[in-house]
Parts: C-alpha cells; sequence; structure tokens
C-alpha cells in the first residue's frame, strides 16, 4: 500500500514538473491515468477514466487571470480512488470535481507563501548573478512539486477507506445521477474550449467533423486523419518554401566555389 501510494505521488509530481520541461501536457488525466492504472495493476480502468476525466477537464485551462481547478491532482487521486474500490468512470467523475477544487485551494495557500523567495531572484538580478534567478526559479518549482507529492501521498495513504465509506453513504440513485452526467460534461468541456478559439473561419470544419462522425459513422480516429490532411492542404506544409536572401547568397557562393 505504501509503495503504490508513492508511485502514485511521484506520478502526480510529475505532472508538476511537466511545465519546468516546456509544458509538454503530460500532466493531463489521458497520459496520468493509464499510470496510476499501471501502478494498481489495472491499466484497462486507467485508460478509460483517463479519457473521461480528460473530455471532463478539456476546459479547463488559465486564461488570463482565470485559474482552473488541480486537473493534475483531481485526475491523479480520483482515479487511484476509483480502481483501488473497485469503481469506474462514475465514481471517479463524482470524485474528480471536488478534488480538483479543494487541491486548488490549497494550492493557492501554498503560492501565497513561496513568493518570499523572490527576494534571491532579486538580489541576483541587483548584482547581475543570473544563478541566483535561475536557482529560484528551481526552488519555487520544487515547493510546487513536493507539496503535490506530499498531498497525493497522503490522502491516498490514509483516504481509501474513508472515501469508500463515503461511496457507500451516497444512494445509488445519486452515483447513477452521476453517470448520467459523466455522458454531459465531455459536451461541457467541449464547449467551454469552443468559446475560446471558434470563429467564423473554423465553425465549417466543426460541422464536417460532426456530419462525418454522426452521418457517416467514420470514427473519431478517422476524423482526425482528415483534420490532419485538411491542415496540412490549407497551411501550405507541402508546399516548397522560398528560400531567405541569406541562404540564398549562401548556396551562390558554395556553387562558385
Amino acid at each position: 500500500m505504501i509503495v503504490q501510494a508513492i508511485l502514485i505521488g511521484l506520478i502526480a509530481a510529475w505532472g508538476s514538473l511537466d511545465y519546468a520541461f516546456g509544458t509538454l501536457y503530460t500532466f493531463r488525466p489521458i497520459v496520468l491515468g493509464p499510470l496510476v492504472g499501471l501502478v494498481l495493476g489495472d491499466v484497462k480502468t486507467g485508460v478509460e477514466i483517463g479519457a473521461s476525466l480528460e473530455l471532463l477537464f478539456m476546459g479547463a485551462i488559465s486564461v488570463g487571470a482565470y485559474i482552473p481547478p488541480d486537473v493534475n491532482i483531481g485526475g491523479v487521486l480520483a482515479t487511484a480512488f476509483a480502481i483501488s474500490m473497485g469503481k469506474g468512470v462514475d465514481a471517479a467523475v463524482a470524485l474528480a470535481m471536488p478534488i480538483a477544487v479543494i487541491s486548488l485551494g490549497i494550492g493557492n495557500l501554498v503560492s501565497a507563501i513561496t513568493p518570499v523567495c523572490l527576494k534571491i531572484a532579486d538580489d541576483g538580478a541587483a548584482a547581475g548573478n543570473d544563478k541566483k534567478i535561475m536557482f529560484t526559479q528551481w526552488l519555487m518549482g520544487a515547493f510546487a512539486t513536493i507539496y503535490k507529492f506530499l498531498l497525493v501521498f497522503g490522502a491516498f495513504y490514509v483516504g481509501a477507506d474513508k472515501v469508500q465509506a463515503l461511496l457507500d453513504f451516497i444512494p445509488q440513485f445519486v452515483l447513477d445521477g452521476m453517470g448520467v452526467a459523466a455522458g454531459i460534461l465531455p459536451a461541457m468541456g467541449f464547449a467551454m474550449l469552443m468559446r475560446m478559439i471558434i470563429n467564423k473561419k473554423l465553425i465549417p470544419f466543426f460541422f464536417l467533423g460532426f456530419v462525418l462522425a454522426s452521418y457517416a459513422n467514420i470514427p473519431v480516429l478517422g476524423v482526425a486523419i482528415i483534420a490532419v490532411i485538411i491542415a496540412v492542404e490549407k497551411f501550405g506544409f507541402l508546399e516548397d518554401r522560398p528560400v531567405m536572401a541569406g541562404n540564398a547568397e549562401e548556396v551562390s557562393d558554395d556553387d562558385d566555389f
């Protein structure tokens, strides 16, 4: 149990470190869910829960001053609790958003403390010492990573039984309602995402994908491949790029030589 708790905590810690490596988006549930399933010996359920939670959290993206719920902690803990208790997607969906919101609140408290480290960066900038600035960046990132590891490790290690008792206390019709919500919430996630990116130029492609999936019965992978082909053609990725002036001069010099 403790080994599983440590490994699941490390998965959450990697989700935090994702930002330090250029935001690879490996902190998303669709990536971390299968890893949690691998640790708990049920990769299939981990993939199913990860995919469902990815749809749920698809619109949870930081835009401007908006800070979304903690997708990393919510996805990892909800997946871990659901698998360890022998539950499925319904239980994970019921747990994911409350956990993510609570984790966001705890994270805000941690974020109110860590700025004290910025004095090191200020002193380094005043002295022209860029190493202190870099050290401060990694120090503040380490705080966030360690906090997420400890939160997930502690919650999973001591909380599985309590979560099981909570689910047993919840009436069955509520869990059934969560199952229905699991089918509705992905649409809400897509709607939140579309509000940020949709425009007149993209609307025809949105309806094209809908028609292909609904009336032509083309699977999602097929629609995605068609979308890639359209993007390649529309943006001219296969066309010959004009040679820049500097490159042309270099080629000319090489030919004369």
